[in-house]
């Protein structure tokens, strides 16, 4: 006997979990990851569209308190990241003990201020001439990495209006410049740019060598050896020996002088005389002009040592945004609103911004508590510098702070720290561990490189070592580390090979 079974509708119930994101959740996340410049922007633009947002200017709460009511009152509410600073005491900071456990936070003593207004203020850079990069400054000058000069694309400008170039021609001119990059090179193909101006090549080519006249020399080349060509020519130095340099650009660039003595027909002291005339040109003519540079990096977090020894963190308030809630203007028009459309929009204007000021106080409390932890775990860098930082990685934080590691990822991601050594990116501080000989504590990656760095800068033309050699020498001082790994660090900071730079010594004598 054979069943047969009916295939019919049925309707089931079936209990699950699932995640389910909503806008604001969102919203909060992609603030996580924003920088403060990045952020500035996002909450310019929900001003403009949020009638019940105000732009804070950083006095509506008193200093030292916790702002809890978060768009709740009759009144204005707001102040985004009214948490800005932290105070890390950590008084074993100048304890020589690097074996000694990491400094921990006191909980009882660490201060959580709130600082409403000015919390960047004077920072004390006493120490960054160790290694820092601010040399006596009393505070961060984003300006000094900037320049106040014109353009490139406008010098070029200028001087093509004299060239009184007509039609066409002008035209085709505009467009090249165009394509001069901040170096002051010519890097697209002249072929294309006849195809894609329809013209003939010729013409194009034409134009370009009326333009390589312009000032500063060598700008509008297509690569280094013809930037130095322009050069020379204009010096009227390039005689045979030079052009044989500029064909054989490689082999200078090896140290390679025993090919390049052949190939120049020269002596010793010859081929080093014109070297010295080629490295007196300039390789990117461009760069002396301003105006094309990339923006300057304005830190998210500022890191100075207290007296006690300690570390005080604090937000960048010259670029953290604050927004406050009207919450009057919302309750006057909703008493005089009659149409449920109108009530509706209002409801909803007020709901998210006063998610804005949640998500944005809620990002200051996580940027602090993550940079936080960052210093308790990397105290010895700040202390002594970069042969003392420690393996990291984000899973260590994210258990410390009992955050997730794509949140910990998300607040490290392009974003800076001012520190008294220098200003570095949040994930600066996360390396990968090299194994300690001893099983005891692992090496930082980044501290094993600037290991290698210094073994290679105490070289002399006598002693030259090879990478087998660093091996050698870093075993010596514990650290266990495989041959391909210090030539792959080696490599990733610019650094030739032994055979190189036993060359370099040789020919530099």
């Amino acid at each position: 006997m054979v069943n047969i079974m009916a295939i019919a509708p049925k309707l089931q119930l079936k209990q699950g979990q699932s995640l389910v994101m909503t806008p604001q959740l969102q919203q909060a996340i992609k603030l996580l990851q924003l920088s403060n410049i990045e952020l500035s922007a996002f909450v310019e633009e929900q001003l403009e569209s949020n009638p019940l947002l105000e732009r804070g200017t950083g006095d509506e709460n008193r200093r030292g308190e916790i702002s809890e009511s978060l768009g709740g009152g009759d009144g204005a509410t707001g102040g985004a990241a009214s948490v800005d600073s932290v105070s890390l005491e950590t008084p074993g900071a100048q304890s020589s003990d690097m074996d000694a456990p990491t400094h921990a936070i006191d909980s009882e003593a660490t201060v959580i201020e709130q600082r409403a207004a000015d919390v960047g203020g004077t920072v004390d850079w006493s120490k960054a001439g160790n290694g820092g990069s601010f040399n006596g400054s009393s505070e961060y000058d984003a300006a000094a990495n900037t320049a106040d000069e014109k353009s490139l694309s406008q010098h070029l400008n200028e001087q093509l209006s004299l060239l009184r170039l007509e039609g066409t021609d002008h035209l085709i001119a505009l467009h090249l410049i165009d394509h001069v990059d901040e170096a002051g090179y010519l890097r697209a193909a002249l072929g294309d740019i006849a195809d894609n101006l329809g013209v003939s090549l010729g013409r194009v080519q034409s134009l370009v060598a009326q333009l390589q006249t312009f000032e500063p020399t060598g700008v509008f080349a297509r690569n280094l050896q013809e930037c130095l060509e322009l050069q020379l020519r204009e010096k009227e130095a390039l005689d045979t020996v030079m052009q044989a340099l500029l064909d054989n650009l490689e082999l200078l660039a090896k140290h390679d002088l025993s090919k390049l003595m052949k190939l120049c027909a020269v002596d010793k002291e010859e081929l080093m005389e014109h070297v010295r005339r080629l490295k007196a040109l300039s390789p990117k003519p461009g760069l002396i002009f301003g105006g094309d540079m990339a923006a300057a990096i304005e830190p998210d977090v500022f890191i100075r040592e207290t007296p006690n020894g300690g570390w005080a963190v604090e937000l960048n308030s010259d670029t953290l945004p604050r927004v406050l809630v009207d919450n009057r203007y919302y309750n006057e028009v909703c008493a005089v609103a009659t149409d449920e459309a109108s009530k509706e929009f209002m409801s909803e204007c007020h709901a998210n911004a006063n998610w804005l000021v949640k998500s944005l106080d809620q990002r200051a409390r996580t940027i602090l508590k993550v940079a936080s932890e960052i210093i308790k775990q990397q105290d010895g860098f700040f202390a002594y510098g970069v042969d003392h930082l420690r393996p990291l990685n984000l899973k260590t934080v994210a258990e410390a702070i009992e955050m997730h590691e794509s949140t910990v990822s998300r607040v490290t991601s392009n974003k800076f720290m001012s520190t008294p050594r220098g200003v570095f990116e949040l994930k600066y501080f996360f390396t990968a561990s090299i194994p300690s000989l001893d099983g005891g504590e692992g090496h930082s990656a980044e501290a094993v490189r600037h290991k290698i760095k210094i073994l290679i800068s105490e070289e002399t033309a006598k002693d030259v070592k090879s990478d087998d050699k660093l091996v050698a020498l870093l075993r010596a001082q514990g650290i266990d580390v495989a041959r391909r790994t210090v030539a792959k660090y080696r490599e990733s900071m610019g650094i030739p090979s032994s055979v190189e730079r036993r060359r370099i010594f040789k020919h530099s004598a």
